[in-house]
This record gives C-alpha cells, sequence and structure tokens, in this order.
C-alpha cells in the first residue's frame, strides 16, 4: 500500500518509499550550532525514527524525534513537531505542516492492549553474533525486518555479516549501554519492556512458510478461531 499520495509528499527532498516506510531529509536548526541534517523514516507504525547527519562520522543513527532535537543544540527543546523540518520545494517546512505526521498522530490513540489500529508494535531486538560475540540491534517494524530477526535467533552461528538491512563488520564497535537502553517503545524510550512494545505473537511477527514451534502453534490457533 503507498502510505503517502503523491501529493502529500510533492517536492520534499530526499524522498524514498519502500514498502512501510519513507525516508525524507530534515533538519533542525540551532542558533549556536546551525542546522543539524539528517533523514527522517516514517513508519506505517506511527513510529519516527532520525539518523543524524550532523557531521562526519556521527553515528546516531536511531534517534527518536526528540531525541534528534536535544542532540542538535536546539534551545528550545520541547516542541520537535515544530522544530524539525524538512525541506518541501526548497524551503524549511516545520513537520506540523506536513502530513509526515498522520500515522503517529493515529498511534498516539492506540488501543490499551498496545496494537495500533489492529498493527502490533514491535521494539527493537539484540542478536548476539556467535564470532565477536556483540549484539546487534534488530528494527521490528515491517513484516520483513521482522523476518530477519526471527531467522536470525534461530541461527546459532549467525554473525555480524548475515546482517541484510545494515552493513555492519565484527570489526564495528558495539553499541554503548545508554544505546542500548533506547529500544523504541512509543510509550517511553527507555522501557525495559511493556505490554505496549512487546509482542507475544501477530501476523507481523509469526510466519505460515516457518515450521518452528512457535509459528506452527500460532498458525494453527489462528485458523481454529
Amino acid at each position: 500500500m503507498e502510505m503517502f499520495s503523491g501529493e502529500e509528499l510533492n517536492g520534499m527532498s530526499g524522498l524514498k518509499q519502500e514498502g512501510e516506510c519513507v525516508e525524507v531529509t530534515c533538519g533542525c536548526t540551532s542558533h549556536r550550532y546551525g542546522d543539524a541534517v539528517g533523514t527522517l523514516r516514517v513508519f506505517l507504525s506511527g513510529d519516527l525514527r532520525v539518523s543524524c547527519q550532523c557531521i562526519p562520522g556521527c553515528n546516531e543513527d536511531n534517534l527518536t524525534p526528540a531525541a534528534f532535537e536535544k542532540h542538535s543544540g536546539r534551545e528550545t527543546a520541547g516542541k520537535w513537531k515544530n522544530t524539525i523540518w524538512v525541506m518541501v520545494q526548497g524551503e524549511k517546512t516545520p513537520l506540523a505542516k506536513t502530513s509526515l505526521l498522520k500515522y503517529y498522530n493515529k498511534s498516539q490513540k492506540r488501543s490499551p492492549n498496545g496494537s495500533h489500529h489492529g498493527r502490533q508494535y514491535h521494539r527493537d531486538e539484540f542478536v548476539q553474533c556467535s564470532s565477536c560475540n556483540k549484539e546487534r540491534r534488530f528494527r521490528l517494524r515491517t513484516k520483513e525486518e521482522c523476518r530477519v530477526y526471527h531467522d536470525a535467533v534461530a541461527n546459532r552461528n549467525w554473525q555480524c555479516s548475515d546482517l541484510t538491512f545494515d552493513k555492519i563488520t565484527c570489526e564495528d564497535e558495539e553499541e554503548r549501554a545508554s544505546r542500548k537502553a533506547l529500544r523504541g517503545c512509543l510509550r517511553s524510550p527507555s522501557c525495559k519492556g511493556c505490554t505496549k512494545c512487546v509482542c507475544f505473537g501477530c501476523s507481523t511477527c509469526r510466519f505460515s512458510d516457518c515450521s518452528c514451534q512457535t509459528c506452527v502453534d500460532f498458525t494453527h490457533n489462528n485458523a481454529a478461531n
């Protein structure tokens, strides 16, 4: 499905559409430090993530909008919907004046069991490399990403080089503990696991063509219902 119409995205810089994610160039301006530029990822689940490119080599690639605003050095933090901008027809346009927040706004009205209009939200998870023993992050926003994580967990010999969404080798540094604590929960960035972000099985993270017991049981129970 198309997340946005052509008219809603018309003229936006850095536009890329892939599955259940849309990417655009974004930024936040500090009077002291100037523009911090990055890439905003908008997910169908309502999740928003920013990969910062404020300086060459910046490794902050999974920031919430609020964290990106703070990272940029913005003096009046806390109003990211208006301080973070995207380029539309060559002009800096606040997120609040675009259609990019429509899925985020819907996600704020999610039901008590943590689903988003029938879609279960999944926090980031980690898998340890069998070669270097470093833990690598897996983002679980789409069915494809969930399948990659699912197969990695099942593979006892999984290695950093097996990652398909990020180009990482065993030589790359492991995430700091402070960053690992941020796993994408929409309720609280530092959540250690709650009913809002921990899924115990849904059609996004379970697979009918997988022969593992977990998927077999889920498919069987779904068919029975």
